[in-house]
């Protein structure tokens, strides 16, 4: 199984943003998720989370502009990002229980980090 995250890049501040998680092989059924970031000269944090029963968790700097959810036609996990600040400049991160085919086992799995830039 693989991750791959995407949809990062550079936005003004104010602007919008879509990240996506993806698993291959295409078999791959994605479980609970979360979204990290690594901005500059910080440790990874995590912001927001969608539990195996897609509720939704985030860290309070993002409540109200982010919306983490399911894509159930593309099979991916998303993350909406409006009104973005400087501060959520960094490099994004998914992680999810995901098992590569119905009836496999879940394990849990890191995508390659995406990078976002938010200029002012």
């Amino acid at each position: 199984v693989q991750l791959q995250a995407s949809g990062g890049g550079s936005v003004q501040a104010g602007g919008s943003l879509r990240l996506s998680c993806a698993a291959s092989p295409r078999t791959s059924i994605i479980g609970a998720t979360s979204w990290y970031r690594q901005s500059p000269g910080k440790s990874r944090e995590l912001v927001a989370r969608l539990n195996g029963w897609n509720i939704p968790e985030y860290v309070d700097s993002v409540k109200g502009r982010f919306t983490i959810s399911r894509d159930t036609a593309k099979k991916t996990v998303d993350l909406q990002m409006n009104f973005v600040n400087a501060e959520d400049t960094g490099v994004y991160y998914c992680y999810a229980n995901v098992k590569p085919r119905p009836g496999g086992r879940f394990d849990d799995y890191w995508g390659q980090g995406t990078l976002v830039t938010v200029s002012s």
